[in-house]
């Protein structure tokens, strides 16, 4: 190498300034701030963009107005993969007029993102300069560097992911219709499906309401690209309107109003099948490169998988909300006296029908029974024997049958058909197989008589009801029960009276309300009942339109799982473990009497002595808003003591009835326990180690007020307490004082 040469022993003071050499090859500068939204030019950049020549700064917006729509969307792609792997950006544009309708100019750019290591905001400092734009029929939309390569990768890793995410076919056409290809991108889109020897269109874009007309229907053997396509499973290339005329001449006019430049028509093929066709349409002449079919090719592969797969979550929701709809019923007309709503949620993941249901039946002695059920299992044969169960319920109901009845048939109808599966032989004349397969499911039958509002239940191992009273207070109601249908067809299930008093509204669920969010059923309902309580709606007049109890449900089931996954996206969106199913029955018009009144009435059987700790919890629920925690103690400890004393010493059972009268502060209880003996209590004096003898000795030291009435079937001994303490210090006696008698 020689050392002499006079170009390498000149200084860089010798060199012209950088400003002149690029002025002198036409080439001009420009600044991107992508943190402030600004483009900074220098003259000879603000030239080639139509502008005047002078160093200036433009938003993005201003500067984005001079670019082709279609090479902004480009630059914008090969930008963002130049940040991501610290390369350069290079493109080629067109530089459009004011009125955005004439190339002036195509220019390529050559830019190098520098970005700040504080915040994700990058800077892009690079060149543009005017280049000749290619002759008619070459790739005019090809990139001039090697970053189409990179450009094409990204863009088809974008596409693929995009594609697989989409769950329905409209999401698969409108990702579609989104697709911004490296250096070509078509502004018309249309997806052809094939039913019969018909095509259909499934879906279009960049095209008016009422365009695809023509092609709908149209036979495959028809002499258009799409349907040649079908046939033969190959791809159609058109790069001019010429091309199309001479190759299909009898769907040219068809094609022609459009005024398109050069089509695509690719075939949608799954396993080997041809399901359909993808048409790409362009405003400009494309020549249709290997590089740019090879894109075509991959998308048309990938909007197949996703087409189909599209297709099969679009029939499997179809059939599962068939199914959901088919098996649910409606609540038919109103019932005059008594508001009705009901809820049904699916499970959050799978299959969108599960083992839960509610109905709502017309009985033949004109009452209504409502039901409310569980199956064991969240398969599709849970869902099945939850659509037989419910049939034979209504068909036994429709019978005219008692509630204990009603249960009574149907876990016996439920223990014989899940006694076995049988599923047949393959044909090759082998035996049947049967395997075992016991299910078993859980049911709350109310006859109501909207009349009276007297409410008759029977219970198979099914949650207790809640009853929200009209001033706002929540009881969970208990009510005799016995096994789930299905474990013993010899089961009894015993019936449970109360009455639902005007402006009170009793909520039965699934434990899908009560234990969604990893709750048991007491913490669950807990929540449950804060709801209730916390949830205001004005009591409904006698016409009783029911939209306050509409809401009321809303929120219930809100509170629970939050929105649906239709509406919030993402992989913890929708958490719900088990279906749910709410059913709330609210009595219409206002109480006569009495509306600042509480009262409850609950039976404690013989046979049923574990009822009293319900009973205990019971009162505390009716008294949980009592200024003094002492007499609720007190209040409990009789109530306890009253009803012992019934299954002690009766034959019969006990009727507690306790009712809370008056303004807070100012409120009596009253409690009165009732049986069928009339044998009347006595006042003894129990020894030191005496295990009985001192309930009447409780009732004077703790009740404000006590006594005992004796009936014509039996006797009643009753207590009031006071909340105002002053009217109600220990040891006060009955109204009759020691004439009691003991």
């Amino acid at each position: 190498m020689r050392t002499d040469d006079p170009l390498l022993q000149v200084g860089d003071d010798s060199l012209p300034p950088v400003r002149d050499v690029l002025a002198a090859i036409a080439t001009g500068l420009w600044r991107w701030d992508n943190a402030s939204g600004t483009v900074t030019l220098d003259a000879e950049a603000a030239r080639l963009l139509g502008l005047p020549a002078r160093a200036q700064t433009l938003t993005e917006a201003g500067v984005r107005s001079r670019f082709h729509p279609v090479d902004w969307n480009e630059i914008y792609g090969t930008v963002q993969l130049a940040v991501a792997e610290g390369t350069l950006a290079e493109a080629r544009l067109r530089i459009m007029d004011e009125t955005g309708r004439r190339v002036l100019r195509t220019v390529r750019s050559r830019s190098k993102p520098v970005l700040h290591d504080a915040t994700e905001a990058y800077e892009l400092i690079g060149t543009l300069q005017e280049v000749t734009e290619p002759a008619p029929g070459t790739a005019a939309r090809t990139p001039v560097t090697g970053d189409w390569r990179r450009s094409r990768e990204a863009f088809l890793l974008d596409a693929g992911r995009a594609l697989a995410e989409a769950r329905s076919t409209e999401e698969v056409l409108r990702v579609a219709a989104g697709l911004s290809m490296p250096g070509f991108s078509p502004d018309g889109l249309a997806v052809f499906g094939v039913a019969g020897d018909r095509l259909t269109i499934i879906g279009h874009h960049g095209h008016q309401p009422g365009d695809d007309g023509p092609f709908s229907a149209m036979p495959v053997d028809t002499d258009y690209p799409a349907a040649e396509v079908v046939r033969t499973g190959r791809a159609v290339y058109l790069s001019s309107p010429e091309d199309y005329r001479r190759r299909y001449p009898a769907a040219w006019p068809l094609a022609s109003r459009f005024e398109r430049q050069s089509w695509a028509f690719l075939p949608l093929t799954v396993a080997g099948r041809t399901m359909g066709a993808w048409m790409a349409a362009f405003t400009y002449p494309v020549s249709f490169t290997p590089d740019e079919r090879s894109v075509l090719t991959t998308v048309a592969r990938m909007l197949a998988q996703a087409l189909s797969r599209a297709g099969v979550a679009d029939s499997e929701r179809e059939l599962t909300e068939g199914l959901q709809r088919s098996m649910l019923p409606t609540l038919g007309p109103k019932i005059p006296g008594m508001s009705v709503a009901a809820r049904y949620v699916p499970t959050g993941g799978g299959l969108q029908v599960g083992g839960d249901w509610y109905d709502m039946i017309p009985l033949p002695n004109g009452r209504i029974a409502f039901v409310i059920g569980d199956v064991q299992g969240h398969d599709v044969r849970a869902a099945g024997l939850m659509g037989q169960l419910r049939i034979a319920l209504r068909a036994y109901a429709s019978e005219g049958h008692r509630p204990d009845a009603v249960l009574s048939r149907a876990t016996r109808f439920l223990s014989g058909i899940t006694e076995s599966i049988t599923y047949g032989s393959s044909g090759s004349g082998t035996d049947a197989a049967t395997e075992y397969d016991p299910r078993f499911a859980t049911c709350l039958y109310v006859e109501a008589d909207p009349a009276t509002g007297v409410l008759e239940m029977a219970r198979a191992g099914h949650p207790e009801p809640a009853i929200r009273m009209s001033d706002g207070t929540v009881l969970l109601r208990p009510t005799a029960g016995g096994l789930p249908l299905g474990i013993d067809p010899d089961a009894d299930y015993p019936t449970t009276r109360l009455v639902l008093e005007s402006g009170e509204t009793m909520l039965i669920c699934t434990d899908g309300l009560i234990e969604t969010g990893g709750h048991d059923l007491d913490s669950g309902w807990a929540r449950i009942r804060t709801i209730l309580e916390g949830y205001a709606y004005e009591a409904e007049g006698a016409a009783g339109d029911g939209e306050g109890l509409e809401r009321l449900a809303d929120s219930l089931v809100q509170a629970v799982h939050g929105p649906s996954s239709h509406h919030t996206t993402g992989p913890l969106a929708d958490r719900r473990e088990d279906d749910i199913a709410v059913l709330l029955l609210s009595r219409t018009g206002r109480a006569e009497q009495h509306t600042d009144a509480r009262r409850t009435v609950l039976t404690v059987a013989q046979a049923e002595p574990e009822r009293i700790a319900g009973a205990r919890r019971h009162l505390r629920d009716l008294l949980h808003d009592w200024a003094d925690d002492d007499q609720v103690d007190s209040a409990v400890l009789m109530v306890s003591e009253m009803l012992t004393n019934v299954l002690v010493h009766t034959d019969g059972d006990a009727l507690l009835v306790a009712e809370v009268t008056g303004e807070p502060g100012a409120r009596r209880l009253r409690a009165e326990v009732a049986d069928g003996s009339d044998d009347l209590p006595h006042k003894r004096q129990p020894g030191e180690l005496a295990s009985s003898g001192r309930g009447l000795v409780l009732m004077e030291l703790l009740a404000g007020a006590w006594g005992v009435d004796p009936r014509g079937d039996g006797k009643s001994i009753w207590f009031e307490l006071y909340e105002d303490a002053g009217a109600s210090g220990p040891g006060s006696s009955g109204p009759e004082g020691d004439d009691v008698p003991a």
